[in-house]
């Protein structure tokens, strides 16, 4: 088993077929079901550059569309979560209703050829597992047969009870691909991680390969924060349990050498009357997911350097490496 070549992590063309057959043709994580309890309240964020927004109608029901304005392609709604009665375009004021329906074309002026009932909002795919919110830009698989094997992992784990605390977007300068392989092994711990290396048997750490899922699991001793297992789902998106709660990140590529995480922290009610407690947690948390920035920008800069030449991957600790990159190589390797 080798490595990818360094073009899958730098090549603008691979980059622009991974966005058109991965990230817009998957269900990808947009957060918490309780940020849309109410009529408007909405979540907007970009998929690999495509801006999209889940929002509750009028009738109660979620619905998702392109955040583009029909008319000059303006955004409509600000990134994040808000509510709002009615979806205006801060361009031209084109007004749209919560279901998507153009409602008024201010000062556009007549012409009998407009219908306003042909230029309602592009609308997307939406589903719901377990209090996490789901879109799909376009695709075929339905949003349980690509989680796969992440149902059953999570069965006995309560999930939909814990309440979203914070949210966090880490920014660093390497391809997305990098930090995915760097997630789906732990044998970067001993050295990138020393606290953590230091907090778990690392002996018996282990990584197996599910349908659409790489667990990562090991004895943690009692001071860790996690719980000893650590999950990742095709094709960007992560869940971590720790005592009382758990983390969640989608992992979305800024371009070929630009990634962002947004990581979602979700606590029990109980915990989260200890607010001290739960920002101590998510502070460990973020220190142990930055310890990883600095080596995925200096592999990166080798790919882009035409100095690495891909090496042997260990059978032991890379089989989740492995398999992400096998995945890759099926869906974008043209023969």
């Amino acid at each position: 088993m080798k490595n990818l070549d360094p073009e899958f992590y730098t090549d603008p063309a691979l980059y622009e077929r991974e966005r058109q057959l991965i990230f817009w043709n998957t269900w990808q994580l947009l957060g918490p079901l309780s940020y849309l309890a109410l009529p408007g309240d909405y979540l907007a964020t970009e998929i690999a550059g495509a801006q999209v927004f889940v929002i509750r109608d009028n009738d109660g029901k979620l619905r998702a569309f392109r955040n583009v304005c029909r008319h000059r392609g303006a955004r409509l709604l600000p990134e994040g979560q808000g509510n709002c009665k009615r979806i205006r375009c801060p361009y031209h004021s084109w007004v749209y209703g919560l279901d998507g329906s153009l409602e008024r074309t201010p000062w556009f002026g007549d012409d009998p050829k407009f219908d306003p009932a042909d230029w309602s909002l592009h609308e997307i795919c939406v589903d719901v597992w377990r209090g996490l919110v789901f879109v799909a830009l376009g695709t075929d698989s339905t949003l349980e047969s690509q989680l796969a094997a992440v149902i059953g992992e999570l069965v006995l784990e309560p999930i939909e009870t814990y309440r979203p605390v914070a949210q966090h977007r880490l920014v660093f300068d390497a391809n997305w691909k990098i930090y995915t392989d760097n997630f789906v092994e732990g044998y970067h711990i001993p050295t990138i991680h020393p606290s953590f290396f230091e907090a778990i048997e690392f002996e018996q750490f282990e990584t197996t390969v599910h349908d659409n899922m790489v667990r990562m699991s090991a004895p943690a001793q009692d001071e860790l924060f996690y719980r000893g297992r650590w999950l990742w789902m095709w094709p960007n998106w992560t869940l971590s349990v720790f005592d009382g709660g758990m983390n969640t990140s989608r992992i979305n590529p800024l371009g070929t050498a630009r990634t962002e995480l947004i990581y979602g922290f979700y606590f029990c009610d109980e915990k989260r009357l200890d607010e001290s407690s739960c920002q101590e947690v998510i502070a460990q948390n973020l220190a142990v997911i930055e310890q990883d920035f600095e080596i995925c920008v200096q592999t990166h800069k080798n790919y882009d350097s035409h100095g690495y030449v891909p090496g042997p991957l260990s059978r032991k600790q890379e089989a989740g490496v492995h398999w992400f990159q096998s995945k890759l190589k099926e869906l974008l390797v043209v023969d």
